[in-house]
Order: structure tokens, then C-alpha cells, then sequence
């Protein structure tokens, strides 16, 4: 969307009105004046975001001295296909491209300097190797750089994301502080001075030098928390309860996003909805009394219409646009059969873009609508409305995918990909003229909710959508509610854990809506969206629970080491084992000289290529109880990368403060610990690289405590297959969308929340358990739900009775029935999900799906092959 700023000349001088004049629109209105609009509200929610944090107070950047030198928010408009240069990285210098670029970490972030932030702003890792990916699909043969203190890849498959952009040729990641010396007055080339561990301090140039900016908080936040009476926290974001982050200090004003502090998208998204939940716990009694039905336009009947067709093609910023020549691509559209307006679009899943998609819909008469976009995965549903909006079917509407299955693998084809893209879209115009109008499926909605998991985030979900009017079931496999909180004792801010467990179990055994099932094992699970029946035996016997919604919230356990003497030497423990013992005032602990730690056990290797996300904040934690509590033992962390982001980074400062000694080394160069006979006794000696004395470090230890990884519970691929759920390649859930759909899964009416999904703290469980609650509640305060129309059929009079489609039919949509002809098999259209595995595998073609018929796919084959044929002529007649 466009937007007027202050370097408007009317705004300045009321001069020029240029962009009033040719808007179309008439969406521009100088003479608008402020209005005060009162407003009353039983809840606020606070979601001001965060702002980046400006170099340019910094002398030492030279920001905006040297041409060459941006942050990463302006190295992102130059990605932007609606950036300065349309999409290409060009200097501002000299409007060339650069070939040698260094990205400096943690500008603004991790530093006690005046003007700058202590905390570590968790994002900025990720998003400079984002950039490097994104320069180096524009520019393969590009030199990058990033330069690190630490790499904090601590997300759900960041840290294979950082390892696709250590491999990829040219990119060097290098560990050291930095600082920006000269510009060379000629060509404006950037000198950077680093220090290495061989070489010493170095100076190199780079044409172009990106500051990895972090997060600040808000702009004029502290007249906002005067304004709305809450309080701040020492970063200046808004000071939260660490039993409850969406939580502000006033009563009925709750804080989701950025202002919480420094967040990435999906924890905005979880804790929005979040937020939403319990200001839905408040307002209950207010649920349904504003909301007004959406009424679409009468479906116009258009079966018996010529096709008349009708091609958008996006740019998707400059995804597609960058390589696909998408106004060629139009103007082929146009020669297709049938197809009688085509048009190109910047994003057409944008608002305006969708409207106008309904606009020539209905102005042109268009009766199918074809978009060459991205994934239908994650858009079709909008596409499909908007063609509703239009007064037509929504199966009339077919996608296009030139994205992922196209631009992203062909970025190097550009000639290529855009003959590609054509042939898509004929192929997706010819299915386009036999699409046929199909009906969906109203379904009641049973009003109760199931949650798998008695921890702490099935328990806060439970509550919360008891909370809300609405039964729910809790079952836990254990005899006991609490799950691995009960092996936790307090956290890194303080909260005592188990007095907090204490009172959540309180709630949830006095909340009549929640009824628990503990020592409880799921038998079966079927069902579908609103009309869910799981069978369960318990302590309290068998039951059969009837729902509406299911939260997968079973937890994940700690990994039982196999390295470094863990189970054959007793001074060997794993962190959950040494909170228990500091918490207990075990006497050995109370009393030990030396003390090491050592990080990343079991994970960040072959066999579990992830960051385990929480161990680093728990070693520090840890190391600063015992301090507390015998300040005189010697405590020493060995890391790889010390991942202890937000607020965490201020309590690795103060850990390093009290003399706990931090020892790097690569993981080719993992420690090594053996017991060894000295003077009569056994020692534990383990032995690192310093890399800085250039040499191995040997330490003997009183205790040995390894940070292990956080692992999948054992029941997590019973529970997948029993709902029909999918887990990611390590094991955990894998959610329907990493960003727009954080907390549910691809199978409707099933969610997720808590270290099941990833391993999380306490306070982002809790967030997380909130977030899938407030999105559970938009299905269950609905009385039905919409069920596709894109279904599998039976042809009772070729079907033989096999039973194959029974078989490979992952929901348990297909059954037998007795008909007039006999044993045939029918499809409850309810269960079905569209897979078309069924049909497939029919040996008499009596299975067919609905949306993808023989015809409309034999149409898609012949497309493909004409352009094949056509080729094939050329090259006889050459002959």
C-alpha cells in the first residue's frame, strides 16, 4: 500500500498535488483533519511493534557518511521489487552492482555502550543469512561475508537454514569484532578491520558493507505506557508477567508482537492470538453480540456459458518478476483458447489486487479465473473468495504455481523459466475449460475441545478455552498433571516453577469444564473437523470423548546422553539432573571446587541436526544459582555459540561478570573427557582447544554437566499416525505454516502448542498454549463449518469391491456398504481430504475426485505436449 511521507512537497510548501491528481482511485484527501474518536472497549491489546535501531547516532558505522555503508532494513528495499532500483542490489554510489559485500552483526545489540541495547535483538542472525541466500540467487558469483560474535540459528530449522548459507561457495562466516575504517574517495569501496586467530588484526574492502541493525522498542513508547497506565521493563518494552507475557501491568490491557520485545514473525503471530484468547476469557459474555454475517452475491449459474477466461499473473514482488518476463507471459496468455482478459499484478494476493481480480471478474464476464502466482498451499483459500465475491463458483478458479515450481528453481534460466511459466499457464488454462461448479459441506460443530498433554501448555490451553464457556478434556499419560515442569525448579528471571505448577494444577481440577484423564493411553482417534471421537483408557476406566477440536500438547523429553562417561560415572549429570540437585541443597554440589559444563550434547550433529534452543540459557542459569549459592566454586562453559538471545544475553553478561569462564570450540574439535588415576584417585579431566593460547586446555572437574539436547516424546509418532498429523525431519510437529499458521496443523480442527511443536521456555510455552486456545475458540464458537467440495466419489457400477481404496485412504474416509448392486464402496465426502490416493490405486477406474478429473488433468497432459509438438515441427522442418 502506498503511503505519503514527509518529504511530501505539499506537505511542506502546498506545493504539488501531482499524486492526488492521477490516483484513480481518489484515495488521496489533503484536506483531511485529525479526529478524536472515543471509543468504549472492555480490553486492550497493545501490538505497537518494535522499531530498528539507527546507526547513524553511532560515529563509528558512518552510516549516512559513507555512501556504501546501509543497514539491513535498506538492504531489504533494494530486494524489494517496489524498492529504489525495482529489485536490484545496486550501490547508491554508482548505481553498480556489488560484488563483495560484508554484513556486520549485532549492530545496536549485545553491547553496553551509550546508545546502544544489552540484549540480544534474536532475529538479526537469521535475516543477514536471508540476505546472503537472496544476494546470491541475484548474483551467483557474489563475494559474502558475515561477520559474528556468535551465530544464534536458535529457531525451528534455523539451523539448517545457517548451514544451506555456510555451504553455499563464496560465503565465509568469520567470528570477530569489527570496525568500519575508511572510504575510498575514488570508489567509494568500504575498509573493514577484523581481528583473526592466525593472522592477527586484518584490513580488507568490500564494495558494500550491510549493518545488521537489531530491534529497538517502540517509538514514543514511554508516553504510551503514561497514556495507558502500564509499566516498562529496564530495555523500555512493556514489562510483562513471566507467568503470563501477554500480561501488561494494568488489568484488562494485554501486549502481543514486537512491544513484548524483540520477536520474529511467528511469535508475533502466536502471541496475537494469544492476546485475543484472553481478552476472549474476559469478554465472554460479549461473544457474538457485534459480529454481522458476511453475505456473498448470489452464485451465478455459468455450466452451460462458453468458457470465458480470464489470466492474472504476479510478480510476487520480485520472486517471480526477477526472473520471469511477466509481461511477455501476458501478453501470451491472451492467445490461448478462451482466454479473453489477461493482466499482470506486483502482489496479487494483496487487498486491492484480490479486489480487482473480483472487479474485471465481474466487468469482463468472466466465468473461470486462472492466477500464476505462488503455492496454492498457502493462498488458494483468498484466490477462491475472491472469485466467490465475483458471483461465481469458487471451483471455477484454477492457480498457476510460477513461483515455487518455477521462478525459485530456475533463477538462473531466466529465458527458460519464462517459457516455462507460459507453459503453466496454458496447462492450467486448459484444466481451467473443464472445471465444473462443485457444492461444500455444512457441518455441525461439537463444542468441546480435547487436549493431549497434561504439562504446562496443555493445561494453560485447557483452562483457557474452559475459560471461554467451552468443556475440555485433558489427558495425560502419567499419573500426574505437570509433565517435565515438575523437573523444574525456577527460572532464569526467578519465577518459582513448581509453586506456579502448583497453582496451575489447582485450577485445573476446580474448573468444572475440565475433566482429567490421567495414566490415560489413546486407543483410537477418528473423526473430522467439529465432529472429532477418541477413545481413551485411564485411570478412571475407558471412555469415548466426542469433540470438536484436539490440541497436541504431549511435551518433548531430555536426551539421555551416550557421550562423556554419562551413565558410567556418577559425577557425570545432565542440567535437568543439577537444578534438581541446587534446588534439593544436595551437599556435593553445595561443596564443589570445579565445575564444567559442556553444550550442544545431542544435538547439532548428524543424528539431530537442530539447536536444542534452551540449553544455553540453562547452563547460565545454572552457573548463577550455584554462584549464589558458593560463590567461591570455579565453573567453566564449553560452547560452540553461546545462544542466549532477548533478555537472556544481560544474565550471560552477568554470569561472565561473577567469573564463570566461557571456553569455545568447533564441533570438529568437540571436548574429550576421561577419568583419570591421580594420587590414588579417579579425575574427571576434560580436555578443550583455546584458541586463543593456541593450544588444549586441560580441566578436572568435581561434577561434569552436560547440556543435553531437548528430544521428541517417545509417544509423538503414535499420537502423529493416530491424528493424522505430520512431523518435521526431526522428529517434532510439523505446523500447517511456519509463519501464517504457527500453532495448526494441515488437518483441520487438530492444533499445537508447547515443546512438542519445538523446544521452547516456560514463558514462550505459555505464550504458544494461549495462542493455539485463541485458535481453537474461532472453531468451537461456531455452530458449523464448511467442508471442500473437492472430494473422491465411487462408480458403484464399475466398482469390483476390492477394498484397495480402503486400504491406502489415510483418514478413514471409505467404506463398505450394502447397495441394490451389492458390496460397493462408498466415500463419506466428510472424512475425505482430496489426496487422491484412492483413485490411483482403483484397479476398475471406479474412484474419481472431484476438482481433479480425468478430463481436467488429460486436458493439463495434451497442453504440455502441444508446446512439445510445436517445438518438434520446428525441428522437422529445419531438418
Amino acid at each position: 500500500m502506498a503511503y505519503i511521507d514527509e518529504s511530501c512537497l505539499y506537505l511542506k510548501d502546498k506545493k504539488c498535488t501531482l499524486c492526488q491528481r492521477v490516483c484513480k482511485a481518489d484515495a488521496i484527501d489533503f484536506k483531511q483533519k485529525p479526529q478524536k474518536v472515543e471509543i468504549n472497549v472492555g480490553a486492550v491489546i497493545l501490538a505497537t511493534g518494535m522499531e530498528p535501531f539507527d546507526p547513524g547516532e553511532n560515529a563509528e558505522y558512518h552510516y549516512g557518511e559513507f555512501a556504501n555503508v546501509v543497514t539491513s532494513m535498506d538492504f531489504e528495499r533494494l530486494l524489494s521489487a517496489t524498492g529504489a532500483y525495482g529489485g536490484e542490489i545496486l550501490r547508491s554510489s554508482d548505481r553498480k552492482h556489488p560484488h563483495k559485500i560484508a554484513w556486520i552483526s549485532c549492530v545496536g545489540s549485545r553491547r553496553v555502550t551509550p546508545g546502544e541495547n544489552s540484549y540480544c535483538s534474536g532475529v538479526c542472525c537469521t535475516y543477514n543469512q536471508k540476505q546472503v541466500i537472496l544476494t546470491k540467487e541475484h548474483n551467483a558469483e557474489a563475494e559474502c561475508t558475515i561477520f559474528h560474535n556468535d551465530i544464534r540459528s536458535f529457531g525451528k530449522d534455523f539451523e539448517r537454514f545457517y548451514q544451506r548459507t555456510a555451504d553455499l561457495p563464496g560465503v565465509r562466516f568469520l567470528r570477530s569484532y569489527v570496525s568500519i575504517v575508511t572510504e575510498d574517495p575514488i570508489t567509494k569501496n568500504v575498509t573493514i578491520r577484523y581481528s583473526t586467530p592466525d593472522e592477527g588484526v586484518k584490513e580488507e574492502e568490500f564494495e558494500m558493507v550491510v549493518l545488521s541493525v537489531g530491534l529497538n522498542p517502540p517509538d514514543k513508547a514511554k508516553e504510551m505506557a503514561a497514556r495507558f497506565g502500564i509499566d516498562l521493563n529496564a530495555q523500555g518494552f512493556c514489562l510483562t508477567n513471566p507467568a503470563n507475557p501477554m500480561e501488561t501491568s494494568q488489568p484488562g490491557i494485554f501486549v502481543s508482537g514486537g512491544f513484548q520485545g524483540p520477536a520474529d514473525i511467528p511469535d508475533s503471530v502466536l502471541t496475537a492470538s494469544a492476546a485475543g484468547s484472553q481478552v476472549g476469557e474476559l469478554l465472554d459474555y460479549r461473544r457474538g453480540k457485534l459480529s454481522t454475517e458476511r453475505v456473498y452475491p448470489a452464485e451465478r449459474d455459468v455450466s452451460q456459458e462458453e468458457p470465458r477466461i480470464g489470466v492474472f499473473v504476479c510478480h510476487c514482488g520480485a520472486n517471480i518478476g526477477r526472473i520471469v518476463n511477466v509481461p511477455e507471459t501476458v501478453e501470451y496468455a491472451l492467445t490461448l483458447p478462451n482466454v479473453v482478459y489477461a493482466q499482470e499484478q506486483l502482489f496479487a494476493c494483496a487487498t486491492n489486487s484480490a479486489r480487482e481480480i473480483t472487479d474485471m471478474t465481474r466487468e469482463k464476464g468472466l466465468n473461470r479465473v486462472v492466477v500464476a502466482a505462488c503455492s496454492p498451499r498457502t493462498l488458494e483459500p483468498l484466490f477462491r473468495d475472491t472469485v466467490r465475491e465475483a458471483g461465481i463458483n469458487q471451483y471455477y478458479y484454477e492457480m498457476a504455481n510460477i513461483r515455487e515450481h518455477n521462478s525459485w528453481v530456475h533463477a538462473k534460466e531466466k529465458e527458460d523459466a519464462t517459457q516455462k511459466a507460459k507453459d503453466l499457464i496454458r496447462m492450467s488454462v486448459a484444466r481451467a475449460r473443464s472445471l465444473e461448479p462443485l457444492p461444500e459441506y455444512d457441518l455441525p460443530v461439537d463444542n468441546a475441545a480435547l487436549v493431549v498433554g497434561g504439562g504446562v501448555a496443555g493445561m494453560i490451553c485447557a483452562l483457557s478455552i474452559a475459560d471461554q464457556g467451552h468443556e475440555v478434556y485433558l489427558v495425560e499419560k502419567e499419573g500426574k498433571l505437570g509433565g517435565t515442569a515438575r523437573r523444574v525448579h525456577y527460572t532464569l528471571e526467578g519465577m518459582d516453577v513448581q509453586a506456579y505448577l502448583d497453582d496451575l494444577i489447582r485450577k485445573v481440577y476446580q474448573n468444572p469444564l475440565v475433566h482429567v484423564y490421567t495414566g490415560a493411553t489413546i486407543t483410537e482417534a477418528g473423526g473430522y473437523i467439529g465432529n472429532f471421537v477418541t477413545k481413551v483408557n485411564s485411570s478412571r476406566g475407558p471412555a469415548e470423548i466426542k469433540h470438536g477440536a484436539t490440541v497436541i500438547a504431549i511435551g518433548a523429553e531430555e536426551y539421555k546422553p551416550m557421550e562423556y562417561l554419562y551413565g558410567q560415572d556418577e559425577r557425570v549429570l545432565t542440567q535437568l539432573e543439577l537444578e534438581g540437585l541446587i534446588a534439593g541443597e544436595d551437599d556435593k554440589i553445595l561443596n564443589a571446587e570445579n565445575l564444567v559444563m559442556i553444550q550442544c550434547v545431542g544435538c547439532r550433529n548428524e543424528d539431530r541436526n537442530y539447536c536444542s534452543k534452551i540449553c544455553c540459557t540453562h547452563a547460565i542459569k545454572n552457573a548463577l544459582k550455584l554462584k549464589e549459592k558458593n560463590p567461591r566454586v570455579d565453573i567453566f562453559i564449553l560452547f560452540r555459540d553461546m545462544r542466549t538471545y532477548g533478555y537472556a544475553e544481560d544474565y550471560y553478561r552477568e554470569a561472565s561478570e561473577k567469573d564463570v569462564r566461557f571456553i569455545r570450540f568447533e564441533a570438529e574439535e568437540a571436548p574429550t573427557v576421561e577419568a583419570v588415576l591421580e594420587e590414588g584417585k579417579q579425575v574427571l579431566r576434560v580436555t578443550a582447544p583455546d584458541y586463543i593460547l593456541g593450544q588444549k586446555l586441560a580441566l578436572d572437574a568435581d561434577l561434569l554437566v552436560l547440556s543435553a539436547a531437548t528430544i521428541p516424546s517417545q509417544t509423538t509418532q503414535d499420537i502423529a499416525s493416530l491424528f493424522k498429523v505430520t512431523l518435521n525431519p526431526d522428529g517434532f510437529f510439523k505446523e500447517a505454516h511456519v509463519k501464517l499458521r504457527p500453532v495448526e496443523f494441515a488437518t483441520d480442527g487438530v492444533y499445537l502448542c508447547g515443546m512438542a511443536q519445538y523446544p521452547k521456555h516456560i514463558a514462550e510455552t505459555i505464550s504458544q498454549a494461549y495462542g493455539a486456545a485463541g485458535r481453537v475458540l474461532t472453531l468451537l464458537c461456531r455452530d458449523i463449518v464448511t467442508a471442500s467440495g473437492a472430494v473422491a466419489q465411487v462408480d458403484e457400477n464399475q466398482c469390483v469391491s476390492c477394498g484397495a481404496c480402503i486400504t491406502v485412504c489415510s483418514y478413514g474416509a471409505i467404506d463398505f456398504y450394502e447397495s441394490p448392486q451389492g458390496r460397493r464402496a462408498r466415500v463419506n465426502p466428510v472424512l475425505c481430504k482430496g489426496d487422491g490416493v484412492c483413485n490411483t490405486v482403483c484397479p476398475t477406474s471406479a474412484v474419481s475426485l472431484k476438482h481433479f478429473t480425468d478430463e481436467e488433468i488429460g486436458n493439463q497432459i495434451e497442453a504440455a505436449l502441444q508446446e512439445e509438438e510445436t517445438v518438434q515441427l520446428l525441428m522437422d522442418e529445419v531438418v
